[in-house]
């Protein structure tokens, strides 16, 4: 039977409120604090969509309790998951708040992308407690977490919290050394600084980029990882091909120039109608459906395999 816990969640956002039904789905009772109020009002519509999306009933939803105070969130919390802005200074504070507001034996665990965990945890007197805890957007729709370790003084905390997770259905990796980006988005944007590259030089525009990925390589990604796929054809064929390509691949040890250019245009994505590509009305609404779609078919699917 799987445990309940009492657990908070910092930030109603756009990752807080799927983090929060995630521990609501576990049977954990979840408190939610933001300091918006509109981000709090709206979350009970925002859990009943993920509610209406898997066809579940609103008792999961009802698990979740808004507050408005970051103490009352805390108080009694057997863990506590900070989701606030991507902001050194922002979440160094929200740690020391909650290492006054939670339990002794509370896990203070960080929704951080990129920063180092070490970093974040800077201001807390007992960093034995304190863990990263990456969850990909959105993340009642990806199942992986990665859970980060900052040393041998917290590494309870990272058994502890990959059990709970573990248990709430998701899957769990553990992040071994606390490195920025941890592994997954080290990844991701390895293959952004290459990609950016070389539509920068013009060996292709972002339109044919994007294809390469999605219809070729990217079609086997899901079921194979790289490292799997360098075993299957041969390790001696990859090391013959990082030969040649090595040498060439792109070594900016920056954001390239060609991508401040556009952020310094204005050109910023989907939300201003134009970045690496153009956004008429309707087509960036089309590509949010096709990945929520095909997320949630994906999500639909592991649900019913552990029913």
């Amino acid at each position: 039977m799987t445990e309940k816990l009492t657990t908070a969640v910092i930030g109603a956002g756009l990752m807080g409120h799927g983090i929060a039904w995630i521990l609501a789905d576990a049977g954990h009772a979840v408190r939610v604090y933001d300091r918006s109020e509109d981000a709090l009002q709206s979350l009970p519509d925002r859990l009943a969509a993920i509610a209406d999306l898997f066809g579940t009933d609103e008792t999961i939803a009802a698990r979740v309790t808004a507050v408005t105070s970051l103490a009352e969130a805390a108080a009694g919390a057997d863990l506590v998951v900070e989701a606030a802005a991507e902001n050194v200074g922002l979440k160094q504070a929200l740690f020391v708040e909650l290492e006054r507001a939670a339990p002794d034996d509370a896990i203070l665990a960080s929704n951080t992308s990129s920063i180092p965990i070490r970093i974040i945890a800077d201001r807390v007197a007992r960093k034995q407690r304190v863990v990263g805890t990456h969850f990909w957007n959105p993340p009642h729709l990806v199942p992986l977490v990665e859970v980060v370790q900052i040393g041998p003084e917290n590494g309870a905390a990272v058994e502890r919290t990959m059990d709970i997770l573990r248990a709430a259905g998701r899957s769990p990796v553990h992040v071994k050394k606390d490195v920025p980006g941890f592994i997954g988005n080290r990844l991701q944007h390895a293959l952004k600084r290459e990609a950016i590259a070389l539509v920068a030089s013009g060996v292709c525009d972002a339109e044919t980029l994007d294809e390469v990925v999605r219809l070729g390589f990217g079609r086997r990604m899901a079921v194979l990882g790289p490292m799997e796929q360098s075993d299957l054809v041969g390790l001696d064929l990859t090391e013959a091909i990082h030969e040649t390509i090595m040498p060439a691949l792109d070594t900016t040890p920056e954001p390239h120039p060609y991508l401040r250019a556009l952020v310094a245009k204005g050109r910023l994505g989907m939300k201003t109608g134009e970045g690496f590509r153009k956004w008429p009305p309707g087509e960036a609404d089309a590509v949010r459906g096709r990945l929520r779609d095909f997320l949630a078919a994906q999500a639909q699917i592991e649900r019913k395999g552990k029913g």
